[in-house]
């Protein structure tokens, strides 16, 4: 038996058994796909809360144990206090207040090894009872290794705050972000199309995937630039819109050199290109939901182009009012929660079209 990913076909259809163990899969990958999400928005707190350099060590499973000790705390403490951060920022902080943020991290760490534990068990156990498709087993494995190597990203972002920064660096930052989403998507794709459902047809097909991968590809690199947003503290600047600094396309922003470095270092120039980013989705979002009207009109494709385009706009509210209120905590997160779903809707669009996969005998 060879396998293919093409749309279902009267005649390609799995059977019910098949159906079945497709979706028990499926709701388990809907479940790591939430708690992924709900990693983003903690990872999003702890970094507001200036959170991600209370832990100096890496420790995958012995770290798992918070301190149980006034005297494990202290040694903890004790650690926080040989870095910039501390020296710089939190100098004559409390114990008290050393464990706010020391909760913060740990939860962080804790709940990635959760979704570890939360994919790998069942994955094993799907495995042996024989319930997985040979040509789905190498794309699970493949979500494993991507989840080995975020909590490795991780550990390679905490690290550059620990030396001679009093925060991470903007760059590690938004890679981990990125990766976490690159997860997401990676696993609500195969979650989604493992769903039986019609798919598109070649016309709709020709006609919409292009502008439905545009913008998919914005998403990334808009999730990019808010890492790099959160990374400089770009928000808590020019707290102003639509104006910035008092006009629609602020001075200084290719005032370093070389001018690349503009687009990665410079607060100005980084908190301007995620706005600029954010209209163009916005724009690309309206485009797609016409253009699914003109191509198809169909249930099919215009709930999830729908679905897009409203989880845009509301991402833009959010967005507007964390920036003109000054990022506060509660609003900062819905809008990095929003970004998730945001892409996950670009994903279940893109799905949508390319229809459940099938078996050719």
């Amino acid at each position: 038996m060879t396998v293919s990913s093409a749309p279902i076909s009267a005649s390609a259809a799995p059977g019910p058994a098949i159906e079945r163990n497709r979706k028990f899969i499926r709701w388990w990958l809907y479940g790591i796909c939430l708690l992924v999400l709900a990693m983003v928005v903690v990872g999003g707190a702890t970094r507001l809360t200036e959170s991600g350099l209370s832990i100096t060590e890496w420790k995958p499973i012995h770290g798992a144990i918070p301190p149980l000790s006034v005297g494990e705390w202290e040694e903890e403490f004790a650690k926080y206090q040989q870095i910039p951060q501390y020296e710089v920022v939190n100098k004559g902080m409390s114990l008290d207040e050393f464990k706010f943020i020391f909760w913060w991290e740990w939860g962080h760490r804790l709940l990635g090894r959760f979704i570890g534990v939360a994919f790998f068990i069942p994955l094993v156990g799907f495995w042996a009872k024989g319930m997985i498709e040979p040509w789905l087993k190498p794309r699970l494995v493949i979500g494993l290794v991507l989840g080995g190597l975020q909590g490795g990203l991780g550990w390679y972002m905490v690290a550059s705050g620990l030396v001679d920064r009093i925060d991470v660096s903007q760059y590690r930052l938004a890679a981990h972000l990125t990766l976490a989403c690159v997860i997401f998507a990676y696993l609500f794709w195969i979650a989604r199309r493992l769903a039986p459902r019609q798919a598109a047809t070649e016309a709709e097909m020709h006609g919409l995937r292009g502008i439905g991968t545009a913008f998919l590809a914005l998403v990334f690199l808009q999730i990019f630039l808010g890492g790099l947003v959160a990374g400089l503290n770009a928000g808590f600047t020019y707290n102003t819109w639509p104006l910035m600094d008092g006009q629609i396309i602020p001075a200084g922003l290719l005032i370093m050199d070389p001018a690349w470095k503009n687009f990665f270092e410079n607060v100005l120039t980084v908190q301007f290109q995620h706005r600029v980013t954010a209209y163009l989705l916005v724009a690309v979002a309206v485009l797609l939901m016409i253009q699914s009207k003109k191509v198809s009109g169909r249930k099919l494709v215009m709930m999830p182009a729908r679905h897009l385009v409203g989880f845009v706009f509301l991402q833009v509210v959010f967005g507007i009012g964390t920036l003109v209120m000054h990022v506060p905590l509660h609003l900062a997160l819905w809008h990095q929660a929003f970004a998730v779903i945001v892409l996950g809707a670009a994903v279940d669009y893109l799905a949508a079209l390319k229809g459940p996969y099938s078996l050719r005998v």
